[in-house]
C-alpha cells in the first residue's frame, strides 16, 4: 500500500484521478491540495465522491506531500514548477499530468506557453510518460511528465508507421477534435452550453501547444538518424463533455511494397493492455471509450493509394489525462499495470 497526494484536486482531471484512486487496491490518498477551496471536502465539490473520500481539500504544503510516496500534479502549466525542486529532495516520486516537463527544449516550452520555464534544471529528469513507448524508463523514473491527450491519441495511431519507417515524417496531417472537458473546469463563454451545443470548430490552426510535445514524441519513435517528423496539427471542439476522436493521415514511403497494416498494427500492441486494435473495415467511436483507459485504433488504406489513415479514440480524462497517469505510477511501483484501471467504459 502506498500514500498518494494530489496537488490540484478541483478540476476534471483531479476527480478522475479520485475516481479511479479511491476504488485501486494498491493506494491510500492522503492528501488533496487546492488554495481556493481549502477546508472543504472533497465530496462537496463533487458529490459522487460521497462515501467514497473522506478528505477535505489543504493548502499544498511540501512537507506534507513529501511524506507521501508519490504525488500527482493535476494543475495549469507553471504552477508544478514551482513546487517540483523542494519536493523532488524529499525523494517523493512524482506523475506530473500538466505539461511543465513534456518539452525537454526549455526554451521552446517558453515559446509555446509564454513564459520562462520555472525550473529548466530538471528538464532532463522527466521522463516522458507514454508506457506503450517508454515502459522500462518510467519503472525507474522519480518525475513523469505524462502525456497530453491529444498527444497520446495520435501518437499511438503513428507509432507502428514511424517505428517502421513506412511513411513521410514530413507530410503527417493530425486533424483531431475534443470534448469540452479539455479545455478544464473554467468559466468560459465559449463552453457555454447555448454557445457550444450543436456546433462544431476548429481553433489553434496556426499554431497549438501540443504540436513540440507531438513532434518530439513521434521522433523519439523512429529509428536513429531519421529525418525528424513535420506535423500539421489542427484540433476541433467538440459539441460533448469528455472523448477524443484523432484522424491521422500519413502518405506512404512505397505504397506498392507495404506490409498487411492490419496485422502490422495488431502486432504492434498485442500486448498492450490499453490498446485495442479493431477488426479491418470496423472505425471506433468516442462513446466505446468513455470512462475508461481505452484506446482503440483501426487503419487502413483508401482506394489502395498511398495514404494511410488512422483512426484513434480516447477519453481524454482518462488514457488522456488520470487514467494514464495511474497506468505510470502502477509502472513505477510495480504494481499490475491495469490495477484500478481494469472497467468497462460507459454506454451509452
Amino acid at each position: 500500500m502506498i500514500n498518494v497526494g494530489i496537488v490540484g484536486g478541483t478540476g476534471y482531471t483531479g476527480v478522475e484521478l479520485l475516481r479511479l484512486l479511491c476504488k485501486h487496491s494498491q493506494v491510500q490518498v492522503s492528501v488533496i491540495t487546492s488554495r481556493a477551496e481549502a477546508g472543504l471536502p472533497v465530496s462537496d465539490l463533487y458529490p459522487n465522491l460521497r462515501g467514497h473520500v473522506d478528505l477535505c481539500f489543504t493548502e499544498p504544503d511540501v512537507e506534507v506531500l513529501g511524506r507521501c510516496d508519490v504525488v500527482f500534479f493535476a494543475t495549469p502549466h507553471g504552477v508544478a514548477q514551482n513546487l517540483m525542486p523542494a519536493l523532488m529532495a524529499t525523494g517523493t516520486r512524482v506523475v506530473d499530468l500538466s505539461a511543465d516537463f513534456r518539452i525537454r527544449d526549455a526554451e521552446l516550452w517558453a515559446h509555446w506557453y509564454n513564459q520562462a520555464h520555472g525550473c529548466p534544471e530538471l528538464i532532463d529528469q522527466a521522463v516522458y510518460g507514454l508506457p506503450e513507448n517508454n515502459r522500462d524508463a518510467i519503472k525507474q523514473a522519480k518525475l513523469v511528465a505524462c502525456p497530453g491527450c491529444y498527444p497520446t491519441a495520435a501518437q499511438l495511431g503513428l507509432l507502428p508507421l514511424l517505428e517502421n519507417q513506412l511513411v513521410d515524417p514530413n507530410g503527417l496531417i493530425i486533424s483531431a477534435a475534443s470534448g469540452t472537458t479539455g479545455a478544464g473546469r473554467q468559466a468560459k463563454v465559449g463552453m457555454l452550453l447555448a454557445e457550444n451545443s450543436g456546433s462544431f470548430k476548429a481553433y489553434g490552426v496556426a499554431g497549438h501547444r501540443h504540436l513540440p510535445e507531438i513532434e518530439q514524441a513521434l521522433h523519439d519513435a523512429q529509428p536513429a538518424g531519421a529525418t525528424p517528423p513535420e506535423v500539421t496539427f489542427v484540433p476541433h471542439l467538440l459539441p460533448m463533455v469528455r472523448g477524443i476522436h484523432a484522424t491521422s493521415y500519413a502518405r506512404a514511403l512505397a505504397p506498392e511494397s507495404l506490409p498487411d497494416l492490419q496485422s502490422l498494427f495488431e502486432q504492434r500492441y498485442a500486448d498492450e493492455p490499453f490498446v485495442d486494435v479493431l477488426p479491418e473495415g470496423v472505425v471506433p467511436e468516442t462513446r466505446s471509450v468513455k470512462g475508461s483507459n481505452m484506446c482503440r485504433i483501426s487503419v487502413c488504406q483508401p482506394q489502395g493509394r498511398d495514404t494511410i489513415v488512422v483512426l484513434s479514440v480516447i477519453d481524454n480524462l482518462t488514457k488522456g489525462a488520470a487514467g494514464q497517469a495511474i497506468q505510470n505510477m502502477n509502472i513505477m511501483f510495480g504494481f499490475e499495470e491495469t490495477a484500478g484501471l481494469d472497467v468497462v467504459a460507459l454506454l451509452p
